[in-house]
């Protein structure tokens, strides 16, 4: 099987190096030149929760040749249909596409190569990006080789196909195939927007979120938000990593105290990391925040379901992104303070 893992940053680069060491056929590609050199010439170094090197072949977009059976894709939603456009002529008609991108991105890739060609599929692992060649893995170490992925089929059948990429990606880590994949992505989009969200709106790491009492409440408050306007888009939320994310929603206020002990422990492992839209702030890129916190009230549009805490997610990034700046923690984490306030009024 060829493989082409579309995106190799900070996942990409770890899923390369562990797919080349278990003997897999893979090409990392990405437009960072220094980034494709440093893993030609260095290999795919892992640092943080574990430490190793694996030799690798990386390329850039320009390179790409012949076709690929399996293709991991791993870019920003924000060039998707540039970077799907440009793929097309190196698609054979049974190539997958296995998109692993945030949010819920599977029907504008199907648009573009073909329903047939799609699957769906969710990191649980966490990573960051420290230089050309090297990446680091900020979930502990165990609990990324025992949750790595979710896949699936769109419609949810298990296929033979499904069998065989379950196999490829358990050289990464624990790859589990799901019979409801709408209801994974949204369950990982749940986790993006209490964390990835709030670590880019205030500026700081999942830990700093977890230890600080009014971040790990308005993390319950947009897990809740996103429950709450799931359900009413039907969505069955998927269970992630063995625990039930529905189990998260609010129905009353005397729930908070429970929602945040258990948030503190499900996501304790994943303290280290920094989102990778808080990244992109520090490299005055655009993020990602339309399609991750973004969601939440766009699918709440005519379902009388306010989502003030994801509301203002979105507007604390797109500010820092206006100023091509990042966020001072005191300062927003001030804002969310006063939200709480003004919500326990109501």
């Amino acid at each position: 099987m060829r493989i082409a893992i579309l995106g190799a940053g900070s996942l990409g680069t770890i899923v390369g190096a562990y797919l080349s060491d278990g003997g897999m056929d893979v090409e990392l590609i990405d437009t960072y030149e220094a980034h494709v050199q440093a893993l030609n010439e260095k290999g795919a170094k892992v640092v943080g929760t574990t430490e190793f090197t694996a030799p690798v072949k990386a390329i850039t977009p320009q390179q790409k040749s012949g076709t690929y059976d399996l293709v991991l894709l791993l870019t920003k939603q924000l060039y998707n249909r540039a970077v799907l456009e440009e793929l097309l002529p190196f698609l054979h008609e049974d190539s997958v596409v296995c998109s692993l991108q945030n949010g819920i991105p599977e029907q504008s890739v199907a648009d573009v190569v073909g329903e047939h060609r799609v699957i769906a599929g969710s990191v649980e692992f966490g990573a960051t990006f420290i230089e050309p060649g090297v990446s680091q893995l900020t979930t502990e170490y165990t609990q990324f080789k025992k949750y790595a992925f979710q896949i699936g089929e769109l419609n949810g059948e298990m296929t033979e196909r499904i069998e065989q990429i379950k196999t490829v990606l358990d050289h990464v880590g624990g790859t589990h195939v799901s019979d409801n994949l709408v209801g994974t992505k949204w369950s990982k989009l749940l986790i993006n927007n209490a964390f990835s969200g709030l670590s880019a709106a205030l500026n700081g790491e999942y830990g700093h979120i977890l230890d600080d009492e009014v971040g790990i409440v308005s993390a319950v408050h947009i897990a809740d938000e996103t429950i709450k306007v799931g359900h009413a888009n039907g969505i069955q939320f998927a269970t992630m990593s063995g625990f039930d994310i529905a189990s998260l929603e609010l129905h009353s206020a005397a729930d908070i105290p429970e929602r945040v002990r258990t948030f503190r422990t499900m996501m304790e492992p994943s303290r280290l990391l920094k989102a990778s839209m808080l990244q992109d702030l520090e490299k005055q890129r655009k993020t990602e925040i339309q399609y991750i916190n973004g969601v939440v009230p766009q699918h709440a549009v005519g379902t009388g379901i306010a989502t003030p805490f994801n509301d203002l997610v979105v507007k604390l990034v797109q500010e820092a992104e206006a100023r091509q700046g990042v966020p001072t923690f005191e300062e927003n984490i001030r804002l969310f303070a006063q939200l709480i306030e003004t919500e326990t009024v109501k």
